[in-house]
């Protein structure tokens, strides 16, 4: 992976920036996802959360099995 990547975007007038088809591609941004815009030391950093927790549809039935899955893909996930 690239040490260092950059990018200029524009702000449009609703607030909204693009982020580029390569930054997303390297750290695997899906549609639906959910990124964390910080402020800090005079810079704005967007971050994407390490780990993402399982859609689980409403009304399935989950065991204890499921739950523990979850959390073991979890771990492997954040462990990289």
């Amino acid at each position: 992976m690239k040490d260092m990547v950059k990018a200029r975007v524009r702000v449009t007038r609703n607030f909204q920036i693009t982020i580029p088809a390569e930054i997303r591609r390297i750290v695997d941004i899906k549609e639906g996802d959910v990124l964390i815009v910080e402020y800090r030391d005079g810079e704005i950093v967007i971050r994407k959360p390490v780990s993402r927790l399982p859609k689980i549809k409403l009304g399935r039935r989950i065991t204890v099995e499921d739950i523990e899955r979850y959390i073991e893909e979890s771990i492997e996930e954040m462990a990289g």
